[in-house]
């Protein structure tokens, strides 16, 4: 009798056990699976303002705070823009003083609590950018589709797709630049976004189902004029740009790919996005087949597809080594498997999706080569 007693407590343990990391790990994937726009990204760090002037601001002094370039400056409620360290300013050695471009929205006051993000613009094309647009709506799987449409005078479309944490406010720091070289430009929000329908699951999908949505796009710019598309996506909208370029009902009219922090191995973004949340390494498989059972994802299968280089657009991605959330060695390893296909343009001292906001003017003239030859 004992021996039975003792047995059955042994499972119970163990069931209760397993049940537990179930749970944690159920937990610990939504870290990735249900991470929000308008919010840091697991990892990025929040800084408190230390005083504002004219032109300037002084922030806690961190690797972020250091970063070159020209970011937003996200907080509860206020949003700004902000350049270049300003490294002859006086400060104190716990914080660094960056140009303060324009604050967009609210207000800063010494001790709020903010954080970087490479969203420059917020609103519309029109509010941010004054540039024309039309708002459309676009029949998609799930249901309708809004989208912003700035009109140009070529045929080719730049279909503009935004990726984690971000919204379709992204795409508008690369707008101004499309519409100098003429593009129209549709940028898509989808399945989860603001305005969008809703997944069934409620759960992020790293661009495995969101896909479709920019399949249905690609119909709405043929069906609207368009005789080619450039499919151009940061982070899990870059993967829904491959996919598609796989899997579209219309690829064939695919002339281009712009791929901005690809995320091709949703496993290892989702345990940096998990790791970040200081997740305790043994939960990070839990996780991952939280995620797996959650979502249906089973293996990377971005790039797969192309095998054979001819069946891949003529592809640029941007992409360098600071990304903690999609590594760049998977980036590397897919330009060098198609040499004759991809261009790869490497940048530095940038996080993930921030490879614009690190050095604009060198990301838009990568941007204008690949493109001309697609005009």
């Amino acid at each position: 009798m004992r021996n039975v007693r003792a047995t059955a407590a042994a499972v119970t343990a163990a069931l209760a056990a397993g049940a537990a990391g179930v749970v944690a790990g159920r937990l610990a994937s939504d870290a990735a699976l249900k991470a929000p726009p308008g919010r840091p990204l697991p990892g990025e760090p929040r800084l408190t303002v230390h005083a504002t002037a004219a032109g300037r601001i002084a922030l806690t002094r961190d690797l972020a705070a250091l970063r070159p370039g020209t970011y937003g400056l996200d907080g509860d409620a206020s949003h700004a823009v902000v350049g270049a360290v300003l490294g002859t300013e006086a400060h104190s050695a716990d914080t660094v003083v960056r140009r303060l471009e324009r604050v967009t929205r609210g207000t800063l006051h010494p001790g709020d609590k903010v954080w970087f993000t490479p969203t420059v613009h917020v609103g519309t094309p029109s509010t941010a950018l004054d540039l024309d647009h039309t708002d459309v709506e676009i029949p998609g799987e799930l249901g309708t589709l809004p989208a912003w449409f700035v009109p140009g005078v070529r045929d080719t479309w730049v279909i503009a797709v935004h990726g984690l944490g971000t919204t379709r406010e992204h795409p508008m720091n690369i707008m101004k630049f499309l519409h100098r070289h003429r593009f129209p430009v549709l940028a898509l929000a989808y399945r989860g976004d603001l305005g969008a329908p809703r997944p069934p699951d409620g759960l992020n999908h790293f661009g495995e189902t969101e896909w479709r949505d920019l399949d249905a796009a690609i119909r709405y710019a043929v069906s609207h004029g368009a005789r080619q598309v450039v499919l151009h996506g940061w982070s899990t909208g870059a993967t829904m740009a491959l996919r598609a370029a796989a899997h579209a009902g219309l690829r064939e009219r695919i002339s281009g790919l712009v791929l901005d922090s690809p995320v091709l191995s949703w496993e290892t973004t989702l345990r940096a996005l998990v790791a970040a949340r200081r997740t305790p390494g043994a939960l990070l498989p839990l996780a991952v087949r939280a995620a797996q059972g959650r979502t249906g994802l089973y293996g990377d299968r971005a790039a797969r597809p192309f095998a054979d280089s001819r069946s891949l657009p003529p592809t640029l991605i941007v992409h360098g080594p600071d990304d903690t959330v999609a590594p760049w060695g998977p980036s590397r390893s897919l330009a060098a498997a198609h040499p004759n296909r991809i261009a790869l343009h490497t940048v530095r001292h940038a996080p993930h999706a921030a490879m614009w906001n690190a050095d604009p003017d060198a990301y838009e003239e990568a941007l204008r080569r690949f493109l001309t030859p697609l005009m």
